[in-house]
């Protein structure tokens, strides 16, 4: 069932920029999240799988912290980008091609996947290599 734009919209903001949906939800909990988790995959982590679902591994590799603020994605009608590019630490080390990247809560572990997608065109990683994602990289709610 279509959601309207709008509400699609509305929702990214609360997601991705910290940003109340008036009379629904908010972001003021507890501890509410300061960052997003990109992580990179080997393969498509799948609806079901998590962060750590085929997750690359070569040496240095870790989840980039993303603000969730309009200072760290862009939302625009039912479409998100990062605000600038994603870096991940350069290899020293190890090697594999990310073919999906992901959106999560968390630096490490087997937590749940926001968003996924697919990279075009792959990262082959290793030695010397700094994967990026760039802000040509979109997430759109359907």
């Amino acid at each position: 069932m279509a959601k309207g734009l709008t509400f699609d919209s509305d929702l990214l903001k609360l997601i991705f920029n910290a940003t109340p949906i008036a009379n629904m939800a908010d972001n003021a909990g507890t501890s509410p999240l300061t960052n997003l988790y990109v992580a990179l995959h080997t393969a498509d982590p799948t609806a079901s799988g998590t962060q750590s679902s085929s997750e690359v591994t070569y040496t240095s590799y870790a989840r980039a912290a993303v603000a969730r603020t309009s200072g760290g994605w862009t939302v625009s009608a039912n479409t998100v980008v990062p605000a600038a590019t994603i870096a991940f630490p350069a290899g020293t080390g190890g090697s594999g091609t990310a073919t999906f990247w992901s959106v999560g809560v968390a630096s490490t572990g087997a937590t749940k996947i926001l968003y996924s997608g697919a990279i075009s065109p792959s990262i082959v990683t290793g030695t010397g290599i700094t994967p990026q994602l760039t802000t040509a990289s979109t997430i759109t709610e359907t």
